[in-house]
C-alpha cells in the first residue's frame, strides 16, 4: 500500500493494476490530483476507483483532465454524447465485446492513450476484467525472440470486427455501426513499442488486430504472431478485476492488453467507456 497526494492506493497484484481510494472523481480535481492519478496510472499501468457516482458529464469532465477525447470509429454511441461508448451486455445476448485479449484500437494511425470503463449496472457475480502488463511480457520474451521482433513493424486492422458485422450484432446489444465497414482502419506500428512517458519497452501486438508482419504475408505471420500472443496473457503478468456498480476502470492502453468475461449469461451489464486520444507509436 502506499499513499500519494492524499490517495490511498493498494496493489492488487505483484505485476499491475491498484486500486485508489481517498478521492471522488465526480467532484473537480485539482491539478496535484490530476498528476497523482497519472502517475498511479504510469506506475500501475491499470488504476481501478470504488463506489464513484457519475453523471455522462462528469465522466466527460474526468477523462478530458487527461488528454483529448477520441470517438472510437466501428462501434455506436450513447445518444446525445457521441464520446461515450455504450458496453451492454442484455439478458438475452449470448455474447460481449472484448472476449478476447486485445489493445483497444491499434488499428489506429495514432491508438488510443487510455481508456476510462464505468460500471453502471454490474450483475452479482461474472463479467470480470483481466488486464496484461505488456512491459513484463517484453522483458522476459526469450533473447532470441526479443531480435526477432525489436525494430520490426506489423499491419493492425479492425476488419476482424468489421468482416462480419451482421455476424457480431446478432448476438451482441453493444453493436458496430452500420457502416463500419466502408474503409479499412489500417496501422504500421512497431512490434516492440517505446512508451512515451516512462520510456520502457513493451510488446505491442494483439490477436484480433495485429494482421500480419510488415514483409511477411499473414499466414507467414501467424505462428510468431501467436506465439507472442500466448506469452502476454500469461496469468502471472496479469490482474483480475471484479466489477461492482459504480466501479471505474482507467488502464494505460499502451502497455496493457485486456480481457472481457463473458460468464454471466442471463444477467444484464451496462458500462460506459471513454477512450482518450494517444500518440503514434515509436
Amino acid at each position: 500500500m502506499g499513499t500519494h497526494a492524499g490517495l490511498d492506493i493498494r496493489p492488487l497484484t505483484g505485476s499491475c493494476g491498484a486500486e485508489l481510494f481517498g478521492i471522488d472523481i465526480a467532484q473537480p480535481l485539482s491539478d496535484e490530483a490530476v498528476k497523482s492519478i497519472r502517475q498511479a496510472l504510469l506506475d500501475y499501468n491499470v488504476i481501478f476507483f470504488r463506489e464513484q457516482s457519475l453523471t455522462p458529464e462528469q465522466h466527460r469532465s474526468f477523462t478530458r483532465r487527461f488528454g483529448e477525447v477520441v470517438v472510437n470509429p466501428v462501434y455506436a454511441h450513447v445518444e446525445g454524447y457521441p464520446d461515450i461508448m455504450p458496453v451492454v451486455k442484455e439478458p438475452h445476448d449470448q455474447y460481449n465485446i472484448g472476449d478476447t485479449w486485445h489493445t483497444d484500437m491499434s488499428y489506429m494511425q495514432e491508438p488510443p492513450l487510455g481508456s476510462i470503463l464505468y460500471g453502471r449496472e454490474i450483475p452479482d457475480y461474472g463479467g470480470d476484467t483481466l488486464f496484461a502488463n505488456m512491459y513484463l511480457a517484453y522483458d522476459t520474451l526469450p533473447e532470441p525472440l526479443k531480435e526477432m521482433i525489436d525494430g520490426r513493424k506489423a499491419y493492425h486492422s479492425d476488419r476482424y470486427l468489421t468482416s462480419r458485422i451482421s455476424e457480431r450484432n446478432a448476438g451482441r446489444s453493444t453493436r458496430l455501426k452500420s457502416d463500419a465497414d466502408v474503409k479499412e482502419n489500417l496501422a504500421l506500428h512497431p512490434m516492440v513499442r517505446t512508451h512515451d512517458e516512462t520510456g520502457r519497452k513493451c510488446l505491442y501486438v494483439n490477436f484480433p488486430f495485429t494482421w500480419q508482419i510488415e514483409g511477411m504475408s499473414r499466414e507467414e505471420s501467424l505462428p510468431l504472431l501467436h506465439q507472442l500472443y500466448e506469452h502476454a496473457a500469461r496469468p502471472e503478468f496479469s490482474c483480475r478485476f471484479r466489477w461492482r456498480k459504480g466501479s471505474l476502470a482507467f488502464w494505460d492502453n499502451r502497455c496493457t492488453m485486456h480481457y472481457a468475461c463473458n460468464d454471466y449469461q442471463g444477467k444484464r451489464r451496462e458500462m460506459h467507456r471513454m477512450t482518450i486520444a494517444g500518440t503514434c507509436p515509436q
